[in-house]
């Protein structure tokens, strides 16, 4: 199996169309048309529904796309290191991140360090804790910024100094917004979105049994997104302050959830990860800046001996 020809696959799949897909990639269309006739046979699986005018993937193909993003983002992550490894002055460091105002510190210090390597290029993937410490262990990204303390035996890592405090985002017309903080009794009953990983973790963590009562019609990994659902009247949201616009004109109300729920913000990487040397340099600048915590191990860089 190809590289090349896995990118004429995932091209052929978003496109919809060999002839478009044959266009982008700069091939004719029949010479597409026979790679990917090959990259069935090597398979033993169909992965596309033909007809006259457009394409579409099988469950085979869908499984293959998946697959072929993740290998074709490694191969270009890959490249791009590659590239850079004899140019100290930048290179690019892939960082998955966590949604919290928090992350203005990791922000900061990017750009001090811009200031002494100009070339070095930031990749931010936000997500779910989960999403992200999968793309770590795959290899995708070099650090992951997430809100729940790390897997000390397989990660090292930086506490970022601080803490998010949850709350509730309201409509400003809803019963709700007149209260001055948020208890568990005054959720029962409540239409709730919240991000998933909180559902399982935070909210028992603040409420115990009675977070079972809760009545969630959703989740979602991105706050923003639920905030949007909520103006629309889709029920309230549980989440950190800071990270949604509560200004009069967005409509909405955030108000803190008593006793106080927080979290703290965390820098990991897989221990013993090798990195390249920009990476390996950002590493060291993260320690400067949040202080060495006692569970992280000397990042390798690709320069090293051994």
């Amino acid at each position: 199996m190809e590289i090349r020809t896995l990118r004429y696959f995932l091209e052929a799949a978003r496109e919809q169309s060999i002839s478009r897909a044959a266009d982008k990639v700069h091939v004719t269309q029949p010479a597409l048309s026979k790679q990917i006739r090959e990259l069935e046979t090597e398979l033993g699986r169909k992965l596309f529904v033909r007809s006259s005018h457009s394409v579409r993937l099988t469950d085979e193909g869908m499984l293959l796309r998946k697959r072929a993003e993740d290998i074709l983002s490694l191969v270009d992550k890959t490249l791009e290191e590659f590239r850079n490894l004899p140019e100290i002055t930048g290179g690019t460091v892939y960082i998955g991140c966590a949604e919290s105002r928090l992350v203005s510190v990791i922000a900061g210090i990017i750009r001090d360090f811009r200031e002494s390597y100009p070339g070095f290029v930031f990749r931010i993937s936000s997500g779910s804790a989960d999403d992200t410490v999968d793309m770590l262990d795959r290899g995708l990204i070099d650090l992951a910024v997430i809100v729940e303390p790390p897997n000390l035996a397989h990660y090292s890592y930086l506490e970022i100094p601080g803490f998010d405090s949850w709350g509730l985002i309201v409509r400003r017309d809803s019963p709700l917004a007149a209260k001055e903080f948020i208890t568990p009794d005054d959720l029962i009953g409540v239409d709730l979105i919240c991000a998933e990983r909180a559902i399982r973790k935070d909210i028992p963590r603040w409420c115990g049994e009675k977070a079972e009562k809760f009545r969630y019609i959703g989740s979602t990994n991105l706050a923003y997104n639920g905030s949007v659902f909520v103006r629309e009247g889709l029920g309230c949201q549980l989440t950190f302050d800071g990270i949604v616009d509560v200004s009069g004109e967005s409509g909405l109300k955030f108000i803190p959830l008593r006793p106080r729920l927080t979290n703290s913000l965390y820098v990991v990487w897989r221990k013993f990860q090798v990195f390249t040397p920009i990476a390996g340099l950002f590493v060291e600048r993260l320690k400067e800046k949040l202080g060495k915590s006692a569970d992280a191990v000397e990042p390798m860089n690709e320069s090293s001996e051994g």
